[in-house]
């Protein structure tokens, strides 16, 4: 298994640790990156190409002559965590993300699109922080596409890499605020 690594006996990938490493806990990119591509088992010049970075940057990068933009840095990671995939295609699914209110409605676990049949998780949330934790967690679990509601929907396509749909109540909408009217005026 490439990313070996365990936090607090849970499993931890190669991408996950670089990035916790780098933004948390302020480690040097050049020290964290040299280590995470030699446990990849891959020569500096094939990451380089992989990733779309020149070697030149990239040696740069490892030496410490260079701190990277957030382009080159999220092209590290990408390249991290495609290496580290496995090589089986895992199973495509779509991640709810909402209360339990919401989450109790979804009657299916899977839905077909075309030829492809594709899972439905869910994650339920109580906050908002939770929701972007689970929209990160989601994106690391492998989601093909996120789903939320639209005060989390501008935010979450900020931080992932997945394509977004916003949950749009519309009968629900004008039920509450029926209801709303009838509780002022009762």
């Amino acid at each position: 298994m490439r990313g070996e690594s365990t936090q607090k006996g849970k499993y931890v990938s190669v991408s996950d640790e670089v990035v916790e490493e780098v933004l948390k806990e302020g480690k040097s990119l050049s020290e964290v990156l040299r280590r995470a591509i030699k446990r990849l088992g891959i020569p500096v010049s094939d990451f380089s190409q992989r990733a779309g970075i020149p070697a030149s940057t990239l040696y740069k990068i490892l030496s410490g002559e260079r701190e990277p933009n957030l382009r080159t840095f999220r092209k590290i990671v990408s390249t991290l965590r495609a290496l580290e995939s496995p090589s089986h295609e895992r199973r495509k699914f779509i991640a709810v993300i909402g209360s339990r209110g919401i989450l109790d409605n979804i009657e299916r676990k899977e839905i077909r699109c075309g030829e492809e049949t594709l899972e439905i998780r869910e994650y339920a949330v109580t906050t908002i922080e939770e929701a972007m934790i689970a929209a990160i967690q989601a994106e690391r679990e492998g989601a093909s596409a996120l789903v939320c509601a639209p005060i989390l929907s501008p935010t979450v396509e900020k931080i992932v890499r997945l394509p977004v749909a916003t949950i749009k109540p519309r009968g629900s909408v004008i039920r509450a605020i029926e209801l709303a009217a009838k509780k002022i005026t009762a």
